[in-house]
């Protein structure tokens, strides 16, 4: 098995970040990942990590309990799942302030730029909080769509399950103080 072309290409993908978003220096830090288990497969391109799975990388952060890659044929990165109680990933970008996810599973679709995050998700940028059962996010286009959850059939005689609706937080702008002229 071929370890560091794996472990490398993974977690350059992992960033899900379009040039804006992560430190500049984030693809050049050292790559750790620590699991209670690991199993790479450079015939099938998939690897898995189980239990307590940290993963780092400059200022990323990234932890669940499983995690699942899939590489295509010419070793190019094509899926990253995560699963967590929930999975979460942290970043600091350029600008400073944090993004910060959450989700029972966090899926990366490399080749379309797509980050999901899905079941009681949750992304914050800064102070801008989202939540709902879905969160996606295009990675190239910094484009954010959020879903609540979707009505769930109830039995006869049942109360109605109440629907988890979209929460967006968009904090107010700081004014600008009053020059003095």
């Amino acid at each position: 098995m071929k370890l560091i072309p794996l472990v490398s290409v993974l977690i350059c993908a992992i960033l899900f970040a379009p040039k804006g978003m992560a430190l500049a220096t984030d693809s050049e830090q050292p790559i750790e990942i620590q699991a209670d288990f690991a199993e790479l497969d450079d015939q099938e391109g998939k690897t898995i990590y189980v239990g307590n799975v940290v993963v780092i990388q400059g200022s990323i952060k990234m932890t669940g309990d499983k995690l699942k890659v899939n590489f295509s044929e010419e070793r190019d990165l094509e899926d990253v799942y995560i699963e967590g109680r929930p999975a979460y990933f942290k970043q600091t970008p350029d600008s400073g302030d944090d993004v910060e996810g959450e989700g029972l599973l966090i899926e990366y679709h490399a080749q379309k730029n797509l980050l999901h995050l899905i079941h009681k998700a949750k992304l914050t940028q800064g102070k801008r909080i989202f939540t709902g059962d879905r969160i996606n996010y295009d990675t190239a286009k910094s484009v954010i769509t959020a879903r609540g959850s979707p009505a769930q059939p109830v039995a006869a005689g049942a109360p109605p399950k109440k629907r988890e609706r979209v929460r967006i937080i968009i904090p107010p702008k700081k004014k600008k103080p009053a020059s003095k002229q």
